[in-house]
């Protein structure tokens, strides 16, 4: 509507080799438009004047960038303010916001190059009284909220403040009082705090133990039958996913009124957090075709497709996922909190994907601990043989748990703290228990990292000799 609005008064703009004004007034707003061109004698900045409200700019400097004529048109909007109102203007502080001006629009129509060679001065009338406690704000529309970048209060008095702007949009003057809260709410928001605060803490410790296994899954050396591939990438997404996660969520204030970024951001963690699962359906997959080939497990050239084609599925997968999710609904991403909406249904997309692959991983399971009853039964190993294939299917059976047990957690923790705390302590300490499985409780593992420990205390003892003699 605004940008439609600014195509109609670019209309009322004719060119002259003086200077013009004309004015529109309806039932909805208040035009006023002023225009000079290539004759215009003045050098004094123009001044166009709408309701109470004035605006003041160098348009002559303008016209200079432009072949010597230039045209500015100055709107009042005499209700929009009840529908982009003070609550679009997103803080870091919980503050009372009002409306302490009706919308304004300054657009330079018809003038190529736009620049203001210096900024330009809004007078801007009080709608209601000023707070003696309250902070004003000189705001712009974005397309998705107000905002304050390029404005500032510069003048201001019980009836009138002056608004400082490097650039034209649609402006509104915004009063912030600090809220009084009942003692309920203070209790709610101390609670919030506080989960904000155990979640920086956990998930930067789960990010610590993801980067760990990252390291050793691609620097240890692993026996040719280890699948290793699906472990490093699965640890690699859930890396990116809780890192990019914790950014958002320390930034959610300064991202949320841009809403293209928090729609791609919202998309970006959708895909790698299904990137994850798909990982570790991949890995039961791997662990199913194993036990189908028990009497190879022994075999040099490894188990299971060829990594291209695991990452094909693990990587592609969750691409066309997102892809088709953002063609059938792309108003589904970009949340308050720069996640996926709930409306109409669309954290399906999400938990659709989830719950089939868990509930595959369920059904893998079973037939895998079936097959291995009876396909250890009839083979000649040895103890040690059995004791490490059912430690295979253990740990990866404790690892689906892990990645999937909470989010199976997280369709219940709306209406509970106790399973919100317990959600967010167990989601942010994936990669702790993932280190803790395959790495620490790992002996080649253990041994490697003794065996460089020993070298280099050994290269150190060498050091201090050299440096001795």
């Amino acid at each position: 509507m605004l940008q439609s609005t600014e195509k109609l008064v670019g209309a009322l703009v004719e060119p002259t080799t003086t200077n013009a004004s004309k004015t529109l007034m309806t039932k909805t707003m208040e035009v006023q438009t002023f225009t000079i061109g290539k004759d215009y004698k003045s050098n004094m900045s123009a001044n166009v004047e709408n309701k109470n409200n004035s605006l003041d700019l160098d348009l002559v400097g303008i016209a200079r960038n432009n072949n010597g004529s230039s045209a500015v048109a100055f709107t009042n909007f005499k209700n929009l303010s009840s529908v982009l109102t003070a609550d679009l203007f997103y803080t870091v502080n919980d503050t009372k916001k009002t409306m302490m001006s009706a919308v304004l629009s300054a657009s330079l129509p018809k003038t190529p190059h736009k620049v203001l060679p210096s900024p330009a001065n809004i007078t801007i009338k009080h709608i209601q009284s000023l707070d003696p406690q309250g902070v004003l704000s000189c705001v712009y529309w974005n397309g998705s909220a107000w905002v304050v970048d390029g404005c500032d209060v510069t003048q201001t008095n019980a009836t009138h403040t002056v608004c400082t702007c490097e650039h034209f949009s649609t402006f509104a003057l915004i009063m912030q009082v600090q809220a009084q809260r009942p003692p309920e709410a203070e209790v709610e928001v101390e609670t919030n705090q506080m989960m904000v605060l155990l979640n920086r803490i956990v998930v930067s410790i789960g990010l610590g133990f993801l980067t760990l296994a990252v390291m050793t899954f691609g620097l240890c050396r692993w026996k040719p039958q280890v699948n290793n591939t699906t472990r490093l990438n699965l640890c690699i997404s859930l890396l990116l996913a809780h890192l990019l996660f914790l950014l958002v969520q320390e930034s959610i204030h300064l991202i949320h009124p841009h809403k293209i970024v928090c729609t791609v951001l919202s998309g970006v963690l959708h895909y790698l957090f299904l990137s994850s699962f798909a990982w570790m359906l991949l890995e039961t997959i791997w662990l199913f075709h194993a036990v189908l080939r028990l009497k190879d497990i022994r075999s040099p050239q490894g188990l299971g497709p060829h990594w291209g084609y695991q990452c094909l599925i693990g990587y592609g997968g969750p691409l066309a996922v997102v892809a088709v999710s953002a063609g059938i609904m792309p108003d589904g991403y970009g949340s308050d909190r720069c996640w996926l909406n709930y409306d109409r249904g669309f954290i399906w997309s999400f938990l659709g994907p989830v719950c089939c692959i868990l509930g595959t991983n369920t059904v893998l399971f079973f037939i895998i601990i079936i097959l291995l009853r009876t396909t250890l039964s009839r083979m000649q190993h040895g103890p040690t043989h059995d004791k490490r294939i059912r430690m295979l299917v253990f740990k990866t059976l404790i690892q689906s748990v892990i990645v999937g047990l909470p989010w199976i957690l997280g369709f219940f923790t709306e209406n509970s703290q106790a399973l919100g705390v317990l959600f967010l302590a167990l989601n942010s300490q994936q990669g702790t228990f993932i280190f803790l499985l395959h790495c620490v409780l790992n002996e080649e593992v253990r041994q490697q990292f003794w065996s460089c420990c020993c070298r280099r205390m050994r290269e150190k003892e060498t050091e201090v000799v050299s440096s001795t003699m």
